[in-house]
């Protein structure tokens, strides 16, 4: 039986169109996780053992302790933390080891920045100690403020004001007639990951980039500074990776597989994603002085800061001398891995993840989030010692090097891909948590099984489930999704360690945290600190413990499951509204394009308020070609069909009817729905990322893409790539459509 429903699929996949499943009005009444595949009392009884042994101080302790001292990768105490939760984690009763990769991360050698005209100005580059901030004095092993993946370069040039420094401000300066090819750039943080800064200046020609956080984004306009108040005080800099990771996470000398030992790996100067020009954040302390030398046109008004300056674009004539020269490195990243194998479905594998590297001091990114997922594991070895065994093996780990490049991560399923697309059935990642407001990303199969375990746990301070104050907010805010039956969770892009299962390996994947209300301006600073974490966030761990709840509820019921919580009428509703959303877009963009070649013609462009001087008129662009969504709306319309039809089946299903073996065809045909959507050809001009539903965005990083081969293609003009992924998309759904009807007809009998 089980070759014949594999051989099935095999036909199906290659089929170009599986038949929809007609279905006048499939609005049936859905069943919850509950009623088909859990013992509803004996899950409650399990979750209240596992509440019931959750510690807030425990929290506490591990933070302090973790947070103590600088713990990027490559530190001593990195390596320490990384064996002190593996040692944890085994006296907790799971299998534990630390596994290494050798990763490339430069460090800083020399870090020079100094106005150099009209005047001479020497900068600060350091963040003062706080008498307020315990570890704020400690100087050995810190790294100062610099970007990760910056190229090596002394260069002087005049500086232009850029900013952001994304794509659509560059248009800006280009209808301003400044160009930035041999120039320094000055970006404001914020607008779009940090990383696309830089890239974006060297493509328009600049030779330096300068990143600097305005207090109107990050200090005082904001709220009172540290160590009075939260946000970023005058002197604090965020530190950063500026890899290309849009193009690809993860170590950058070995693309696609692990950086384990011997392996070949690329020679730097031939790794794509190191930055092509040196880069180099500041604090707003050190950024006045700068701006207050530009001269030249008045910033727009949407440019300014809250700086006590005029803002002015430049260039010059604010001239800098920028010289940065880095230890380019291999470190080695440990990972700790703990393991407790599953009772029934020892080859079904759910993994929690949260790294434990940070900047400097680290405490709320990441650890806040690190000791709640080791509260969580302490609390299922408690329920481990009264002779519960999970059914599906569980898997917690603690992610080094996160924070230059995702690499511990990345590595670790590039180099266990096989086995990982084999047998991991979720992978539900935290990073830095705080107060407020349950945020959840992930695959959209998962949005159901998340929403119902969200309404059963109490929000901490209010006297109201998390999910019910979620949807509060959102009818205070107008948001028409209030009254949704299930909220939606969003589409992830990147930014955390889900990036390579959900985007590479296609593992249903899920992202959570809580915030809101935690306000702050101590990121990537030495100011993430425990002082400043336990003053200005969750200072009793109220939340941290809450967030052990809902992930505790979410591994255990995916554990104890005998078919797997996947649901997918709300996976197809959402990608509907990724399908509408692209075909607004082209609309945008033929709009767009026939305004622009109309004012062209009617050489319309002037600059505002002084008609006599015009603009540096834009390039007349090309047609929009009429696209042809019709692929892609049948395709979704069989796959919300295949949908109901497996909700159909689901709720028609008698316990007890199917044999072990009949569950786990159902689940493996579930867990691979994701995968289904993915291809190995990849993305354009970035193959690792396979998902045709999710992606970073090429020029905005962290920020998600939905339908990514059909939106960067309009948003690049490339006709061709916006008919090609059409089909492909289109292609991926009846994948998918495949899958969910073989596991309808197992539910069914047939």
């Amino acid at each position: 039986m089980k070759y014949h429903f594999i051989g099935l699929l095999l036909v199906l996949s290659a089929c170009g169109q599986p038949p929809a499943v007609a279905i006048d009005n499939p609005k049936i009444e859905q069943v919850s996780t509950f009623d088909v595949a859990l013992n509803k009392s004996t899950q409650h009884d399990l979750e209240s053992r596992f509440d019931s042994v959750l510690n807030p101080q425990n929290l506490n302790d591990w933070m302090k302790h973790m947070s103590s001292k600088p713990h990027h990768v490559g530190s001593p105490w990195s390596k320490q933390n990384a064996e002190f939760a593996a040692k944890l984690f085994e006296s907790w009763g799971f299998e534990s080891e630390i596994e290494t990769f050798e990763v490339l991360v430069p460090f800083p050698k020399i870090r020079k920045l100094e106005l150099v005209a009209p005047e001479k100005v020497s900068l600060q580059l350091q963040e003062p100690a706080l008498k307020e901030d315990a570890t704020s004095g400690i100087t050995k092993d810190v790294l100062p403020g610099y970007n990760a993946f910056s190229a090596d370069g002394n260069v002087t040039a005049e500086l232009v004001f850029v900013n952001y420094g994304i794509p659509a401000d560059y248009e800006e300066l280009a209808r301003m007639g400044i160009d930035v090819k041999g120039k320094i750039i000055l970006a404001k943080y914020g607008g779009s990951w940090r990383g696309i800064k830089p890239k974006v200046a060297y493509e328009h020609g600049a030779i330096g980039c300068i990143m600097y956080s305005d207090p109107k984004d990050d200090g005082y306009v904001r709220g009172d500074v540290y160590p009075k108040g939260p946000f970023r005080m005058e002197h604090g800099v965020q530190r950063g990776s500026v890899l290309d990771m849009p193009m690809y996470p993860g170590d950058p000398l070995t693309p696609g597989y692990g950086a384990k030992g011997d392996v070949e790996r690329l020679a730097i100067e031939d790794a794509p994603t190191i930055m092509k020009i040196p880069v180099m954040p500041i604090s707003y302390a050190d950024a006045l002085p700068l701006l207050k030398a530009l001269e030249g046109p008045v910033a727009p008004n949407s440019w300014k800061g809250g700086l006590p300056i005029t803002y002015h674009v430049g260039p010059g004539p604010a001239k800098v001398n920028l010289h940065l020269e880095f230890d380019w490195k291999l470190r080695t990243a440990y990972n700790p891995v703990a393991r407790m194998k599953g009772s029934v479905f020892p080859d079904e594998w759910i993994m929690r993840g949260n790294h434990h590297d940070g900047w400097a001091q680290g405490a709320a990114d990441p650890i806040s989030g690190m000791v709640s997922l080791m509260e969580e594991a302490r609390a299922i070895g408690e329920l481990a010692k009264t002779g519960w065994r999970p059914k599906r093996t569980l898997i917690y780990v603690g992610w080094d090097a996160e924070e230059p490049a995702l690499l511990g991560s990345t590595e670790w399923v590039e180099y266990h891909r096989d086995d990982i697309r084999d047998k991991m059935v979720a992978y539900i990642n935290t990073d830095g948590t705080g107060v407020g407001f349950l945020g959840v990303g992930g695959s959209h199969a998962l949005e159901k099984f998340v929403n119902e375990v969200a309404s059963e746990v109490q929000d901490p301070v209010q006297d109201v489930s998390l999910q019910d104050r979620n949807r509060a907010r959102l009818r205070v805010n107008g948001n028409k999704d209030a009254e949704r039956e299930d909220l939606r969770i969003y589409p992830l892009g990147a930014g955390s360690d889900y990036t390579a299962f959900i985007h590479h390996a296609g593992v249903p994947s899920l992202n959570l945290g809580f915030g809101g209300e935690s306000s702050g301006g101590s990121y990537h600073s030495i100011y993430d600190s425990y002082d400043h974490y336990t003053r200005f966030s969750d200072g009793d761990f109220k939340y941290g413990i809450t967030l052990s709840k809902v992930n505790g509820r979410l591994v255990l019921r995916l554990s104890e499951s005998d078919i797997l919580p996947f649901r997918f009428t709300n996976m197809a509703e959402n990608i509907g509204t990724f399908i509408e959303s692209n075909k607004k877009l082209a609309e945008e963009v033929k709009k767009e394009t026939e305004q622009r070649n109309r004012l062209l013609n009617q050489n319309a462009y002037t600059i505002a308020g002084n008609p006599k001087k015009t603009y540096l008129p834009p390039k007349r662009l090309d047609n929009v070609p009429v696209f042809d969504f019709s692929p892609l709306d049948g395709a979704q319309k069989r796959l919300e069909a295949s949908a109901w039809t497996y909700e159909k089946s689901l709720a028609g299903l008698k316990k007890g009817s199917l044999s072990a073996e009949q569950k786990s065809q159902v689940n493996r045909l579930l867990k691979d729905v994701e995968q289904a959507m993915s291809h190995p050809d990849g993305l354009p001009r970035r193959p690792w990322f396979q998902s045709m539903i999710y992606a970073p965005g090429f020029y905005t990083g962290y920020g998600v893409k939905t339908l990514p081969g059909i939106r960067e293609g309009l948003e690049e003009r490339n006709w061709d790539e916006v008919h090609k992924y059409i089909e492909e998309v289109a292609k991926a759904l009846d994948r998918a459509s495949a899958k969910i009807n073989a596991a309808a007809r197992i539910l069914e009998g047939d």
